[in-house]
């Protein structure tokens, strides 16, 4: 599969379909048995960890921690790519940190505890930390022309409101628009993933059954080959996005 620069890809598929295991080779956090998988024509297993961490950020599906911090301390963890052995952030690190904050609608948070925070608060937070790892200390708005910055998120909606659920897909259209982050998404929700991705990949059983534009990838013969269920998909009338409904199994 090729992820152009600059996508906003949903990834899809049943339960054991393979989409966490992707994304982890995606991340580097696994080595694929065949084939290689490269950034910019870079193979990801020959980078650095830390080379690979200014470009490529996770967002899990939960973030669990050990001990508790502010939400400022955990933004701040971003920029461990950028130090050196025993370095301390300096001033540039905590402007970097708080422009990243102000980017998700976090600002107000910067000395909240982190445990304190609802379940799509911090999910913003966490999104800020990855951003944070971008950030060159030199830079004062993104990264170079030639850069891509992929941000991978897993199940971004899982344990979210409807309400959230909103203000998580508008962040990442304004990230990947404004910023021109590209965003790969694993999730089950197909109406998230068609209310907000350009592109979709459709998984089963450890392979592509389906990549493409959103409308051509999400049709009832793919969803139905995929997931083994009939299901009606049309545009809502108010929203205009395509709507998926499960009809029957079949």
């Amino acid at each position: 599969m090729r992820v152009p620069s600059g996508s906003l890809l949903g990834v899809l598929g049943p339960n054991g379909s393979g989409k966490t295991t992707l994304l982890k080779l995606l991340a580097g956090l696994l080595t694929p048995a065949g084939g290689r998988i490269t950034l910019d024509g870079h193979d990801t297993a020959r980078l650095n960890r830390a080379t690979l961490a200014r470009r490529l950020a996770v967002v899990p599906q939960e973030t669990q921690l050990a001990f508790d911090y502010t939400v400022l301390e955990i933004v701040l963890m971003g920029r461990y790519p950028h130090l050196r052995a025993f370095e301390l952030e300096g001033p540039a690190d905590l402007e970097i940190a708080r422009r990243m904050l102000a980017a998700t609608g976090t600002a107000t948070f910067e000395q909240r505890m982190f445990r304190t925070l609802s379940g799509g608060e911090k999910q913003r937070v966490v999104m800020a930390s990855a951003l944070a790892q971008f950030e060159d200390s030199a830079d004062t708005g993104g990264h170079g022309p030639d850069e891509t910055q992929v941000l991978l998120l897993d199940e971004p909606t899982s344990s979210l409101d409807l309400a959230f659920q909103l203000e998580t897909a508008d962040l990442l259209r304004r990230l990947n628009r404004d910023r021109r982050t590209t965003i790969v998404i694993c999730t089950h929700d197909l109406n998230f993933a068609a209310g907000l991705c350009r592109d979709l990949v459709l998984l089963r059983d450890g392979r592509i059954a389906a990549a493409g534009p959103t409308e051509a990838v999400l049709t009832p013969e793919t969803v139905g080959a995929v997931y083994d269920v009939e299901a009606d998909i049309r545009r809502h009338p108010a929203s205009h996005q395509l709507t998926v409904v499960p009809l029957a199994r079949r």
